[in-house]
């Protein structure tokens, strides 16, 4: 590991003006949100290096979380970059902040949307190919051993305090799963939720229940989205399906979940030409899950891991710049 060289001082060393970008002077002083999540923290460290090395900014991370950064951005106008915003968290005050000219929503960071969904192993549904519905799984409910009855079948829902065990429960009560003999588990912890499916990896046995992406674990352990039958409902979903006191939600996938860049007004006026780069980085939900994959099985914190992703993930970043400006990366990077 080389993290002692991709500190944010080896970094700003490297940062002189590349071709076509802007100057020091023009970028001037970035402030970038470095939130508590690795997905997240990864962007930070990606858009430092390049903001730095590209487009001559001098960046600094802030720790950051979504409520926090995004009141501040919308109150105070700081930090100028939200790299991983989920955006529906708080929704009316980012549009109130666009439509008074005091934040943009630059692009998204993940281009498919944050992903929820109830999974099951491919290796089950390479046994039982009609596992791949809510039909085949209502059909063969017997498969999914109960951890402490074995009367009953396993669901695996959300943490008590989650937002998602709110969704998860009223999707298990629209399916009408008890009634087929499931009961909702409720793991506990997020390392709970995890370790359930690492243990029936381990072990090649059935498991069922609610899980989302980018994630980690959906790095490591190949899953199935089980298929409803029912298409998506936004408005279902958003006015029932998401409420504590939904008192009789139907059924329906979930729609993704919108994952964006935002930044401020005043960092995209001084800054354009950083800002575009912005509107245009972007990962699909399985790249961001191989990342979070190694980040978790190496104990990587954001300034390995962008050395790891700059070095090996070149058919991703090099579509984000122009060819003249990756020779350079390129060059920069070799000198790591």
């Amino acid at each position: 590991m080389l993290k002692s060289k991709f500190t944010a001082g080896a970094i700003f060393a490297l940062s002189l003006p590349f071709v076509g970008a802007a100057s020091a002077n023009e970028c001037g002083d970035v402030t970038i949100a470095d939130m508590n999540w690795n997905s997240a923290t990864l962007m930070a460290h990606v858009d430092q290096f390049i903001l730095q090395n590209v487009f001559g900014c001098n960046v600094e991370l802030v720790p950051g979380d979504t409520m926090a950064t995004g009141t501040s951005m919308v109150e105070k106008g700081e930090p100028d970059i939200a790299p991983e915003m989920w955006s529906n968290s708080m929704r009316k005050a980012f549009d109130k902040g666009v439509e008074e000219k005091r934040l943009r929503y630059a692009g998204n960071s993940l281009s498919e949307g944050g992903e929820e969904g109830f999974w099951v192993p491919k290796y089950m549904v390479d046994k039982y190919p009609d596992l791949k519905t809510i039909e085949g799984i209502k059909k063969k409910a017997g498969i999914f051993k109960h951890p402490e009855d074995s009367m009953l079948s396993a669901f695996y829902g959300c943490p008590a305090g989650w937002n998602c065990q709110i969704n998860s429960g009223n999707l298990f009560r629209a399916l009408e799963l008890e009634e087929y003999g499931f009961d909702l588990v409720d793991p506990g912890s997020g390392a709970g939720m995890s370790g359930a499916i690492a243990k029936a990896y381990e072990r090649e046995e059935a498991w069922f229940g609610y899980y989302w992406a980018p994630s980690s674990v959906l790095g490591k352990y190949e899953m199935v989205k089980v298929d409803f039958g029912s298409g998506i409902d936004v408005d279902e979903y958003l006015n029932c399906t998401t409420k504590e006191d939904c008192l009789s939600p139907k059924v329906t996938m979930y729609p993704p979940s919108p994952v964006n860049t935002i930044t401020t007004e005043a960092f995209a006026v001084k800054a354009p030409a950083a800002y575009e780069y912005l509107a245009t980085r972007s990962f699909t939900n399985q790249q961001m899950n191989e990342l979070l994959a190694w980040m978790e099985e190496n104990q990587a914190d954001g300034e390995i891991a962008v050395e790891h992703f700059l070095t090996n993930y070149e058919s991703i970043w090099t579509q984000w710049l122009s060819a003249d400006v990756v020779e350079k990366v390129k060059q920069k990077l070799a000198a790591l």
